[in-house]
């Protein structure tokens, strides 16, 4: 009877040492050797004992061990999740513990602006200081083929928009992202589509909205340049728009659009060659989509800048020439 009594009082005993340590353990500062910071990441589908080693090596001051022992003691072992991740000064392994299960991770964000073309995004990525570069070495088709896309040239095929990702996401996740997200709205806004539009199908309503958002210097223009260039495939006409030939002169281009370069053909020349240019020369937002799938119905084929962000509409060409002289040569 006294040696049970015994055996019980060393197990309450023992189980109290434990709780106690554990208590300790789950309460104290964590030793972040020095460092008012420590970033470290965990990723996607890595096990709480490889998580718990890599926050140790990353220079967290406890055992892996007993970070795994307190995370399945309290039930959350299962519920770590991945991301980029922050412990700050004074930081405990419960309040650690906290942050990995509720996602709590360190986040930046980019921002993709409407007009920009795939070379200055790819610039943009690989400047960005939180992105891991794994696109670097890929060409734009080797890009695509890694996001399965059914395109063979990436101009126009990513939305422009702000993204929020954890810190040392991939560049790959973040463009499948922003194609993804103008797959949804090329798809959404072309059901909505106007019936009489000249254009036939999505892609062309890309490239077409491409051009409009590299013309458009007013928001409240940007239907009324849909149109023009509507009214101008109805009737054969070439499109003549210089950001297409401007994009097709590539790095080339030194900021001085000449008249030799509207006279040398091109793929992108819309002045030596009908129709659309091949691909989108840019991408473009979703007010430039909407406007070029419900372009305004006029008599308009002609616009020139006012100097002032906003545009002149003409239906002649003398009508446009007088328009020129006035706004463009200030006769």
């Amino acid at each position: 009877m006294r040696s049970l009594k015994y055996v019980f009082l060393v197990c309450v005993l023992f189980l109290g040492t434990f709780v106690g340590w554990m208590a300790w353990f789950a309460y104290a500062p964590v030793d972040l050797q020095g460092t008012k910071a420590i970033d470290f990441s965990i990723p996607p589908g890595q096990t709480l004992r490889a998580a718990s080693q890599q926050m140790a090596e990353s220079g967290l001051g406890f055992a892996p061990w007993q970070f795994t022992l307190l995370a399945r003691i309290l039930g959350k072992a299962a519920e770590i999740k991945a991301g980029s991740y922050q412990a700050e000064q004074g930081i405990t392994p419960l309040t650690l513990l906290e942050k990995l299960t509720h996602g709590d991770f360190n986040q930046d964000q980019i921002a993709f602006v409407e007009g920009k073309n795939f070379r200055q995004l790819r610039s943009l990525l690989d400047a960005h200081p939180s992105i891991r570069h794994d696109t670097t070495s890929l060409s734009d088709r080797e890009i695509l083929r890694q996001l399965k896309a059914k395109e063979g040239h990436p101009e126009g095929l990513f939305f422009p928009d702000t993204y929020v990702f954890a810190r040392n996401s991939s560049d790959l996740e973040i463009l499948s992202r922003a194609y993804r997200a103008m797959q949804q709205q090329l798809d959404r806004e072309w059901r909505k589509r106007s019936p009489k539009l000249t254009i036939t199908t999505p892609y062309q309503a890309l490239i077409m909205a491409s051009l409009v958002e590299k013309e458009t210097g007013q928001a409240s223009d940007r239907a009324a340049i849909a149109g023009v260039f509507s009214n101008r495939l109805r009737l054969g006409m070439l499109l003549q728009t210089d950001p297409a030939v401007i994009y097709g002169l590539g790095e080339s281009f030194d900021g001085n659009l000449r008249k030799r370069d509207l006279l040398a053909d091109s793929p992108y020349n819309t002045y030596t060659r009908p129709g659309l240019p091949p691909t989108p020369i840019a991408m473009p937002g979703l007010a430039a989509l909407q406007a070029s799938l419900h372009p305004v119905e006029s008599d308009k084929l002609y616009f020139v800048a006012r100097g002032d962000g906003s545009s002149e509409f003409s239906h002649s060409l003398e009508e446009h020439n007088r328009a020129v002289n006035k706004y463009q040569r200030g006769k």
